[in-house]
């Protein structure tokens, strides 16, 4: 009997085949004409763009707007010498939309072309859906405020049966990131699923999972939203767009490719996380008054340490917003700008022709009183900035080292003469984030002979007495209620200073050791950041598990 020939699958290789073809000689003749590529097949129509051109004119023009951000529209063509499309972009252009064009093959653009039948059945739609609103996100976040609400409605939306348009979708992530405060928003592509988490007080978590039509359809729309290119997803793009949630919000857009896809993470910086004062950054308040009445002096400089993300802008910019006034002139360098001050200039690098050290000898010659620069990554910026702080200027900036001591050695290590540190450098500072704990979700228990063995051993070296507990027996601990729930809210900081002084200043002349430094310190009174945690976590504001996870516990 002779065997079956199914032209049916012959026939849908062919066309597969037929299909491929056309889009890989569609992305080679995309970069002939110096356009970006793009295949509209992965890629949502937004019917808000869909309504700016006609469909008459669409097809005669063989262009197609298919997504539409404020006045951005990105708009595929299939034949850039067609002359009904340069007559349609000159009339976009006099609209003055913004216009990112698109190349496609003539398949894609007929697809998108079939949309226009669903703008009959849709007289009204949602207006801006595919602007981040703030009236949308406001709704959102009122209703998402758990990570078990935001699972409930993106299984619902994302739901094969009645999936809602991907817009949405990403709507509600941003919005239960605000309402839970969630610094980052990461989307990683796994070899059977996506990933989503949320990083909430420092600590990334689980959010959800989507299948690979979901994500191909989000990655498409942050691109897009982001100002990225779609076709390119072989080597990293960084992009931004902007919210507006009672002000506005901006969000960062990193996307790297991966072994499954592109992992893309979203930083938001929502400037209602700078609204901290200077009096509310936590620091105690027996060394607040001296920091007040040292970053009040006419020159100098103070220094702020840690690793990445341990808020050390936050602190700069509270100390900046505590010290500016309409006679004094404070300007910024920093990489790059993450919150906007009023009354304050602040600049960006561009880490060419703007870089730390040109802008710094730049803003020089702009007659400031105060300057802050991000970070001293190099010599020629810590020779510079000790320059500015030696000749009537303040001066803010980071470091990245372990703790306060540790700023002197580093700075030697860039090059800086020890010799200048007692004229230039007003104060040392270090600091780390620790989860404070809900006060309607903590209890007290007992602590541990080791636990006690521990605190004994931070507290060994406080020279005042009197800033300790009266009491080490018991310890503040989570207590979480509710399923889903850590018992910790927010987060604060734990500081520890040095202030200059002549004693010191004269033995920083012989480049001493980080360690030598912390024990030549104590004299000053000040607590460390361990001892100041222990205290916060024996009175209630944080646990002590929590301390003793971020800060190094001392030697001696």
């Amino acid at each position: 009997m002779p065997a079956h020939f199914d032209t049916n699958a012959e026939d849908e290789k062919l066309a597969s085949i037929h299909q491929k073809e056309e889009e890989d000689l569609t992305e080679i003749l995309s970069q002939k004409h110096g356009i970006s590529y793009a295949d509209l097949s992965g890629i949502p129509i937004n019917m808000d763009a869909l309504r700016i051109i006609p469909e008459a004119q669409a097809k005669e023009a063989e262009a197609i707007a298919f997504d539409k951000s404020g006045k951005h529209v990105s708009l595929a063509l299939h034949n850039p010498g067609n002359l009904a499309y340069t007559k349609l972009l000159a009339e976009l252009n006099g609209q003055g939309l913004i216009v990112e064009q698109y190349l496609v093959s003539k398949r894609s653009l007929e697809k998108a072309l079939a949309r226009y039948v669903d703008l009959s059945y849709a007289h009204e739609d949602r207006a801006g859906v595919f602007d981040i609103r703030g009236e949308e996100l406001a709704s959102f976040a009122s209703k998402l405020t758990s990570l078990a609400s935001l699972r409930a409605q993106l299984e619902e939306s994302t739901d094969p049966a009645h999936r809602a348009q991907v817009s949405v979708v990403l709507e509600q992530m941003l919005a239960a990131a605000l309402s839970l405060r969630a610094s980052d928003i990461h989307i990683e592509p796994e070899e059977t699923e996506v990933r989503l988490r949320f990083r909430i007080d420092g600590m990334l978590t689980d959010a959800f999972t989507f299948d690979a039509h979901e994500y191909a359809l989000l990655a498409s729309r942050i691109k897009l939203l982001s100002g990225l290119k779609l076709n390119i997803k072989d080597r990293p793009q960084d992009g931004r767009f902007s919210i507006h949630v009672n002000n506005d919000i901006e969000v960062r857009t990193s996307v790297i490719p991966g072994a499954y896809g592109e992992s893309i993470v979203m930083r938001i910086l929502n400037p209602d996380t700078l609204s901290v004062s200077f009096e509310g950054l936590g620091i105690h308040e027996k060394i607040l008054g001296r920091l007040a009445l040292e970053i009040k002096r006419p020159n100098g400089m103070l220094l702020t340490t840690g690793p990445t993300g341990s808020g050390k802008t936050t602190t700069l910019y509270a100390f900046l917003k505590y010290l500016h006034t309409p006679d004094i002139k404070v300007i910024t360098i920093e990489d790059p700008v993450e919150y906007h001050i009023p009354g304050i200039v602040q600049t960006q690098v561009n880490h060419k022709d703007y870089t730390f050290a040109a802008g710094l000898r730049s803003i020089l010659r702009q007659d400031p009183d105060i300057i802050m620069v991000g970070e001293i990554r190099d010599a020629e910026v810590a020779e510079t900035a000790i320059q500015a702080a030696l000749t009537g200027h303040f001066v803010f900036s980071t470091l990245h080292t372990n703790n306060a001591a540790g700023t002197f050695p580093r700075l030697v290590d860039l090059g800086a003469d020890p010799k200048s540190f007692s004229s230039a450098i007003t104060v040392a500072m270090a600091q780390r984030l620790v989860r404070k704990l809900d006060p309607e979700q903590r209890k007290q228990v007992p602590l541990t002979d080791e636990e006690k063995q521990t605190v004994e051993k931070i507290f060994s070296t406080v020279e005042d007495k009197s800033l300790l507990p009266s009491s080490f027996e018991m310890k503040w601990v989570p207590d979480p209620k509710n399923e889903g729930e850590t018992g910790y809210k927010g987060r604060m900081g734990l500081f520890e200073v040095i202030f200059m002084d002549d004693e010191l200043g004269e033995f920083l002349r012989d480049n001493p050791s980080e360690h030598d430094i912390q024990k030549h310190v104590r004299r000053q009174g000040t607590l460390t950041m361990a001892q100041q945690g222990v205290i916060d976590a024996l009175e209630g504001r944080t646990s002590l598990e929590e301390v003793l996870h971020v800060v190094d516990v001392p030697r001696d």
